[in-house]
Parts: C-alpha cells; structure tokens; sequence
C-alpha cells in the first residue's frame, strides 16, 4: 500500500476506503450481496473495468476484502468482507443515513426506511449476516 498522508486516523482510514468507488464496492458486498467483478460492473454508478480492477486489489491488499476462487468456476473469483470490513458497516450505514436525511434526489428505499425507524436494530441485523457470511 502507498505512503500515508499522515497520521491522523481520519487520514489514514481515507486512504483505504476514501473514494466513492472504494465505498461503492464496500456496499455492494456488505448490503447487497454481490461478490463477483461481473456483478460489481452491473451497480448502477458504471464503474470502469480499470478503476474496479484497481479498488478491488487494494480493498484486498487492505484486508477489507478477501478473495477466493469460485467453486464451480475455476476462473471466476468471490470477494468477501473480511471481519475488519464487516466492521465498516455501522460507518456505512451512517452515509445512507446523511444522504437520505439531506439530499432530496436520495429517496430512502427499503432499508432506508428501516434505519430511519431503527438504525441499531439494522446494524445488528445486517452485522449477524456478514458475521454468518465470514465464517462460511
């Protein structure tokens, strides 16, 4: 991984996870259960191939990712949280909130209705699957 900015936690975490694309990924993992370059090339923010290629390695070279070789297709790779990206999951949460609460254009969906009625409970319940997911 690269030299840090600097020592502050704020900095140091930004260079791990700090660009939208990085985020983006963490989500489609975390909320959305993809796994797989080809499903994260389907998110609706069209991320390029190069740019995917090169989050994907250093969420992984950061251990917020793992990668593993698919069973059923020796060619394809599976991307999983690690514990230390299941742990990001409360931080994610708390940017749907933001977004939702103070951007007209983010309608809450689904789970946006469910954390803004119980943000905890949906922290738990979703930390619970990704717990069930690293163990597996």
């Amino acid at each position: 991984m690269s030299k840090q900015r600097s020592d502050c936690p704020i900095s140091c975490s930004l260079d791990i996870f700090g660009d939208k694309w990085s985020l983006l990924i963490i989500r489609d993992v975390m909320l959305r259960g993809k796994c797989s370059y080809s499903e994260f090339l389907k998110s609706e923010e069209k991320i390029a191939t190069n740019i995917l290629s090169s989050r994907l390695a250093l969420l992984e070279a950061a251990q917020i990712l793992s990668k593993e070789t698919a069973p059923d297709n020796r060619s394809k790779f599976i991307y999983r949280l690690t514990q230390k990206g299941a742990d990001l999951l409360p931080i994610i949460v708390e940017l749907m909130d933001w977004g939702a609460r103070y951007h007209d254009h983010c309608p809450r969906r689904e789970l946006g209705k469910k954390i803004k009625k119980n943000k905890a409970a949906v922290i738990d319940e979703y930390m619970q699957r990704l717990k069930e997911q690293i163990r597996s």
